[in-house]
């Protein structure tokens, strides 16, 4: 087994809405984890709240944070959050850098979800249809704990509304303003690398017809979804992985983003059958080598 992305600090992976560590046998960083490990790498995916607000989801990721910390004796963790994993982990992170040593936004909505915004829009929660949405995730999240494998927790808190509220353009613009760590300051710009002693990261994807439509993603009915909530994007439209535009993801060193993945390839899913040429694998095999190479 080789070192290279054997970091100083445990990788702590932190899902997105309606995420999880393990549904039975299946993986939600799918073939991800095990590549980290052959490196070297302290890999421990966590499981928060799959419907909650990002506060909400951030106080039990500190929990399961400094649980960790006493198990495996190091000082500090490195958070990769995935979506509104992402908000997750900087909430940790602003309220306890002196646990955190960085944070990696990987498709996270820094600025809000033009998707969120459209089903906001469309989809108010006092409407029929807002009822029924609601209800479905509910009954979503309920199954979800039934099935969850992988954390010793099956019941978690559930807020439909506030976990809506928390992705939306405005929502996010409110976190962003008790939470500034990392952003841009200027829309499609890169952040400061470490606030408060954390180092921010992030990187993202984009649909690109005769990449993300092609390869694996033929057979793959996650990538026809992106594709649909492409269209409600109007700001970043032609911009967006299908629920995350390019540039709302920006936190802190901008890695890439227009990589050829849509929002569910970049972990890989489903069944690693993602687009064209992509390897979201590597990039974060590649992450881990550069978190090490920073010393944490």
């Amino acid at each position: 087994m080789t070192q290279d992305t054997a970091t100083r600090y445990p990788l702590v992976l932190v899902p997105g809405m309606l995420g999880f560590v393990r549904l039975v046998l299946y993986p939600y960083w799918y073939g991800i984890i095990p590549a980290l490990r052959r490196g070297g790498a302290n890999v421990i995916a966590v499981q928060v709240s799959p419907v909650n607000s990002n506060e909400v989801r951030g106080e039990e990721l500190l929990l399961q944070i400094q649980s960790i910390l006493r198990e495996t004796g190091a000082d500090k963790v490195n958070l990769i959050g995935h979506s509104q994993g992402s908000l997750t982990a900087r909430y940790a992170a602003a309220k306890r850098p002196d646990l955190v040593a960085s944070v990696t936004s990987v498709a996270g909505p820094n600025h809000g979800s033009e998707l969120a915004d459209y089903l906001h829009r469309h989809y108010p929660p006092e409407s029929a249809k807002g009822r029924f949405l609601s209800g479905v995730l509910n009954v979503v999240a309920w199954l979800m704990g039934l099935l969850e494998t992988g954390h010793h927790v099956r019941k978690w808190s559930v807020d439909v509304h506030a976990s809506h509220n928390s992705l939306t353009s405005a929502g996010v613009a409110l976190f962003n303003q008790h939470y500034p760590q990392g952003l841009p300051e200027t829309w499609g710009g890169q952040g400061a690398e470490e606030v408060n002693g954390v180092r921010y990261y992030s990187w993202s994807g984009t649909l690109q017809p005769g990449k993300t439509d092609r390869g694996g993603n033929l057979f793959d009915g996650s990538n026809r979804s992106c594709r649909l909530f492409a269209r409600t994007f109007v700001r970043e439209a032609g911009q967006c992985d299908g629920m995350v535009g390019r540039y709302s993801s920006h936190l802190g060193t901008v890695i890439g983003d227009d990589f050829p993945l849509d929002h569910f390839d970049i972990v890989n899913q489903s069944l690693g059958l993602v687009g064209k040429g992509a390897d979201p694998v590597r990039l974060f095999v590649e992450h881990a080598q550069r978190l090490k190479a920073a010393g944490v």
